[in-house]
């Protein structure tokens, strides 16, 4: 289960982050490639030093190589 009360669900393009209104909406950019998504805020985290996002494995998929694992990012919020 999800911050929100949802379960998780790693092909939606959702995301966990620590402060964020839970709903919110993500524009999540990869700097070295350009490829974008949008992303709902469904969770808390991560909880690991120097992390601002935690993507699903779709939304990770849809703008960086899963094999990486993690991967810098630029994001915006759009709104709720």
């Amino acid at each position: 289960m999800t911050a929100s009360g949802e379960r998780f669900n790693p092909a939606a393009m959702t995301a966990a982050h620590k402060t964020l209104p839970l709903g919110s909406k993500v524009r999540v950019t990869n700097p070295n490639n350009g490829e974008s998504v949008t992303v709902r805020i469904n969770d808390r985290g991560p909880y690991v030093g120097g992390r601002c996002l935690d993507l699903s494995r779709a939304a990770f998929a849809a703008i960086g190589n899963i094999g990486a694992g993690v991967m810098r990012v630029k994001y915006e919020v759009l709104g709720r």
